[in-house]
């Protein structure tokens, strides 16, 4: 299982944080939430998948931010696997 963080951004930051997290590239999901906490848009990030692939989602997310003021993103990644022990016992 995956490790959970969230931020609070204003509607005209949404796009701009939403790009950053996934060229992070260990994002797994993002949940885009209102600032009571209802869920408004999630979507799974596929490692490998960016530019072109992302545009629509990206494209709905701008026509989100011209709706709200301010909403949680909560994001979901991938949990580091720590280094990796190659040794014979």
């Amino acid at each position: 299982m995956g490790t959970k963080e969230s931020f609070f951004v204003h509607g005209e930051n949404l796009v701009k944080k939403i790009r950053e997290l996934i060229e992070e590239g260990n994002v797994r999901k993002i949940i885009i939430s209102d600032k009571s906490g209802r869920e408004i848009m999630s979507f799974p990030v596929t490692i490998g998948v960016v530019g072109a692939l992302f545009a629509p989602v990206l494209a709905a997310v701008g026509a989100l931010a011209t709706l709200i003021t301010e909403c949680k993103i909560t994001v979901e990644r991938e949990e580091d696997p720590g280094p990796v022990d190659d040794t014979e016992t």
